[in-house]
């Protein structure tokens, strides 16, 4: 058995934090001592693996409770959830980020960020060898295997949409 300072050491949590989740439910502890303290289990432990990795995952504490009782196809199904909310703030974000550069117009300002325009990828491309027919059999080969991914790629570097799906079209034939 494990004490809350035990089991605060190993997750890095506070004592307060795991006295919360006693309180709404979500870890409680196997035992008591003779004092009274709060003891937790090899299977409390497991239990707390779990809820660290959900809450790595950007989960709230009501979502985990929640999966926590859950069968393993719903589990798949809420993280499935999860990860396409993840998929559309980063798009959100994205955008929100081109609208700044845009604003800022300074190329300084470009390269303190992560974000790659359509110019700079192209020239990346030709300066690696790259020709016409190389792009666009990386094109082919990008929507081939990753569809969504090929998406959000060109979505990143700053293509409008009507051009993306231009790109994709003529990706797939």
């Amino acid at each position: 058995m494990y004490t809350i300072g035990q089991v605060a050491k190993r997750y890095a949590l506070s004592r307060s934090t795991l006295l919360y989740y006693d309180r709404i439910g979500l870890l409680r502890p196997s035992g008591r001592s003779a004092a009274d303290y709060r003891l937790y289990s090899a299977r409390d432990l497991k239990r707390m693996d779990r809820i660290v990795l959900f809450r790595s995952a950007g989960l709230p504490l009501e979502a985990i409770a929640g999966l926590l009782e859950q069968e393993e196809d719903q589990l798949d199904r809420a993280l499935e959830g999860r990860l396409a909310a993840i998929n559309d703030e980063i798009q959100h974000l994205r955008g929100q980020q081109q609208v700044i550069l845009k604003i800022l117009e300074n190329e300084g300002a470009a390269k303190h960020t992560r974000v790659l325009s359509k110019d700079t990828w192209v020239g990346m491309l030709r300066a690696a060898g790259l020709d016409e027919d190389g792009m666009r059999n990386w094109h082919v080969e990008f929507e081939r295997t990753s569809p969504e991914g090929h998406q959000d790629f060109l979505e990143s570097i700053g293509i409008d949409g009507a051009e993306i799906e231009q790109i994709r079209e003529w990706s797939r034939t």
